[in-house]
């Protein structure tokens, strides 16, 4: 990390512990009233501990998130599945949908049954739940962006441009980092529009 973010990490600390200092009230006789702040352990409404929005703001993303089914990418893709099989709507609308049990199951009620992460996803399907992916790419509430998958598509942006060759992959690393600088730097290139409400809506 540079001596950049470690210098915004600490101004961001100090500046933090004196907002709260600030916001708590003192009473009549000047001592501190704490009841007055029992919380519901909630930092923000879009990050549930102080330590994970500070992650998020630092742009700290685990490069290989682990997945609770180690699924891989290279062979169904090697099997001639196509990226639009799994993430439904990925061309139509602005989210690449992350597949659920029941379109696992579509092809693994007979295929490959008998290996391991096959049964943990018959698994799932047998309890009623969906499998909790965990998301690669993703941008809090705080950024406000509004990242349309098929815009992109559609204006002929290859995949791998941010999620890397998955022919090559198991499950999805973090290849790129969707940073302002990144998107920005992109649309340049592409002489397309980097007007704040081209992302920011």
């Amino acid at each position: 990390m540079g001596w950049q973010k470690w210098l915004l990490l600490m101004v961001c600390a100090v500046a933090c512990t004196w907002a709260m200092v600030k916001a708590v009230p003192t009473s009549h006789a000047g001592q501190t009233d704490l009841s007055a702040h029992v919380t519901s352990g909630v930092f923000t409404t879009a990050h549930p501990t102080a330590a994970q929005a500070v992650r998020d703001f630092l742009d700290f993303h685990p490069e290989h998130p682990v997945q609770p089914i180690a699924y891989t990418h290279a062979v169904h893709l090697a099997n001639g599945l196509q990226c639009e099989f799994c993430h439904v709507g990925v061309d139509q609308g602005p989210e690449a949908q992350i597949p659920g049990v029941a379109v696992c199951m579509t092809c693994h009620i007979a295929i490959d049954t008998d290996k391991p992460e096959i049964k943990k996803i018959a698994a799932y399907q047998a309890r009623g739940e969906d499998i909790p992916w965990v998301r690669v790419y993703n941008y809090s509430d705080s950024a406000h962006v509004r990242f349309n998958h098929a815009a992109h598509i559609r204006a002929g942006v290859g995949c791998s441009t941010c999620h890397g060759d998955m022919t090559k992959q198991t499950t999805a690393e973090r290849k790129v980092d969707l940073n302002m600088g990144f998107c920005v730097n992109c649309h340049k290139q592409k002489q397309v529009s980097v007007d704040c409400e081209t992302c920011h809506f």
